[in-house]
């Protein structure tokens, strides 16, 4: 075969696609931190799939048809830092082959170092050891590759190979990937979307059927009388068991009766190895965690209704008094989750909140809508979370009409004190660097419990362990929360902290927050002691030092 037709690559490509998705979970379980959060695996198939499904609906393709399809597809949908830089390795392939009819093993190549370069410009500060390192193995073979052979199975077999190559060194590259005994996660799940495309051209037998992309589903929200207290349980949450140990009618029934106990619409469906959950509930955190005795965790979704009901009544109200608000000078969108902490983003001026950050990374698509929301000219944007910044600067070059300024919050702590940092009567440059140097002045805390075994800077952790985590990594492990939290702000606090502020989760009682404060200001008179309800999933406390 020395030629690739538009017919064959929209197959490679949904091939690629679907063998990304089935090992998904292998992929999560290379993560090196093992904290309940939006995992690789996860991110990139949302991202690949939100592409396929544009793919799959062409009918009789053209190349530049499909290339459009995979790089806006991917573009939008792009989640957490894997899925956006996967995003731009599609865009820049796309863009290189997508005038041509037909592709030989030099345009291949070529479309290879276009991706390449253009994920490399994406990142601020490209790493080794990463899906980028795959990614440019796979485009060094395949530029030596095309100079050889015409020939397209050959030529893939010789990338396949060196892409693989690369990702078994990444552990090389990368100190904590050899503690922790795996490959880079991002460049697997690279590396299974080559294989895909690999086997289709092959003719390898696959099943290249596409689902929809599936979306929150819009939860009934009680009565229509506008009142949120008509809804009983707030939180919708949704998420499957990889079961790990047997799940009969027995444990079924038991599941079920334990979320009866807690909240309404519950839906409990076994299938072979996975289980299906759904309900309403006002602690999520408690159903998750009943759900991780059955097995490890996917697809996990939390949405609160009462939030979302009152939004639609105020775009509503909005509709009808057909009255728009004046256009504001500049305005905020945040990534928050966690009641208390959503009021305390609105009390400080956020115009918009998208849910989401550890238990699900909001896409690119994600930021444009809450952009659309917001009416500013200038949207400051608060990731909140490492692997949520790339996403925003994606949507940020998407967007013409408004000014977007991303402030680099890592974790909600600092987004709190980049908005408590901003002043209506300075200019959008002089607010840009008040918040990004109060950004910078705060360290974070989180505790949370470990979801696998693993060893890390150095500490053996086993499952169900409460893990104390700052911005340098893993401090405390322990199976005490407050001693664990205790000894992780001993590594945060030192003699120029003035602020310690306390978060507590929907799964921590008040008065085990309250004990805590008191005991930190016991230890640290010196400084201010404040504590907050966080309302959020997953962390017990979340922490931060100024």
């Amino acid at each position: 075969m020395k030629q690739i037709d538009a017919a064959l690559l929209k197959k490679m490509f949904i091939g690629g696609a679907k063998r990304l998705e089935a090992h998904k979970e292998h992929i999560n379980e290379l993560n090196v931190f093992p904290v309940p959060d939006g995992d690789t695996g996860t991110n990139m198939t949302m991202t690949i799939m939100s592409a396929a499904k544009e793919v799959g609906a062409i009918d009789d393709p053209t190349i530049e048809e499909l290339a459009k399809a995979i790089s806006g597809g991917s573009l939008r949908g792009a989640r957490g830092n894997s899925g956006v830089i996967l995003s731009q390795l599609f865009r820049g392939f796309t863009k290189q082959i997508k005038y041509l009819d037909r592709l030989t093993t030099r345009d291949v190549a070529a479309g290879f170092k276009k991706a390449v370069d253009t994920a490399y410009k994406a990142v601020m500060k490209p790493k080794e050891g990463t899906i980028l390192t795959v990614a440019k193995a796979a485009a060094d073979s395949a530029l030596r590759s095309a100079k050889k052979t015409d020939d397209f199975e050959e030529f893939a077999q010789n990338v396949m190979q060196e892409a693989n190559t690369a990702l078994q060194m990444t552990p090389e590259m990368l100190p904590v990937l050899k503690e922790a005994g795996v490959v880079d996660s991002g460049g697997q799940g690279l590396l299974e979307v080559l294989q895909g495309a690999y086997d289709v051209l092959l003719g390898k037998e696959v099943d290249l059927k596409v689902e929809p992309v599936s979306r929150p589903v819009q939860k009934p929200m009680g009565a229509a009388s506008g009142e949120t207290a008509d809804i009983t349980f707030g939180y919708c949450t949704e998420f499957i068991v990889m079961l790990d140990r047997e799940f009969g009618s027995a444990q079924e029934q038991e599941f079920k009766d334990y979320l009866t106990g807690m909240g309404d619409s519950i839906v409990v469906v076994a299938d072979e190895d996975i289980v299906k959950v759904h309900v309403h509930t006002n602690h999520p955190g408690k159903a998750i965690e009943k759900g991780l005795s059955y097995g490890a965790l996917t697809s996990m979704k939390i949405d609160n209704m009462r939030e979302e009901h009152e939004e639609r009544l105020n775009l509503s109200r909005q509709a009808e008094e057909k009255e728009p608000a004046p256009r504001k000078d500049m305005g905020f969108v945040a990534v928050s989750i966690g009641s208390g902490l959503n009021d305390i983003f609105r009390e400080l001026g956020a115009d918009y909140l998208i849910e989401g950050g550890q238990t699900m990374n909001p896409s690119t698509e994600d930021m444009l809508n809450a952009i659309a929301q917001v009416n500013a000219d200038h949207v400051f944007i608060l990731p909140n979370n490492k692997n949520i910044i790339l996403a925003a600067q994606q949507a940020k070059a998407l967007v013409e009409e408004k000014e977007i300024i991303i402030i680099p919050t890592k974790t909600v702590p600092q987004g709190i004190s980049a908005l408590i940092a901003f002043e209506a009567e300075s200019s959008v440059e002089e607010n840009e660097a008040a918040m990004t140097e109060m950004m910078n002045g705060v360290k974070t805390g989180e505790v949370t419990y470990a979801v696998r075994d693993t060893t890390i800077d150095g500490k053996t952790i086993k499952v169900d362990d409460i893990m104390g985590i700052d911005d340098n990594g893993i401090q405390e492990v322990g199976n005490d929360v407050e001693a664990v939290t205790l000894g992780l702000l001993r590594s945060m606090v030192d003699e120029d902290s003035e602020l310690i502020c306390i978060y507590y989760g929907d799964e921590t009682p008040e008065e085990k927050a309250v004990k805590l404060s008191k005991k930190a200001e016991e230890l640290y008179p010196d400084c201010e002691v404040q504590m907050e309800y966080g309302g959020q999933p997953i962390y017990y406390f979340l922490l931060s030092v100024e």
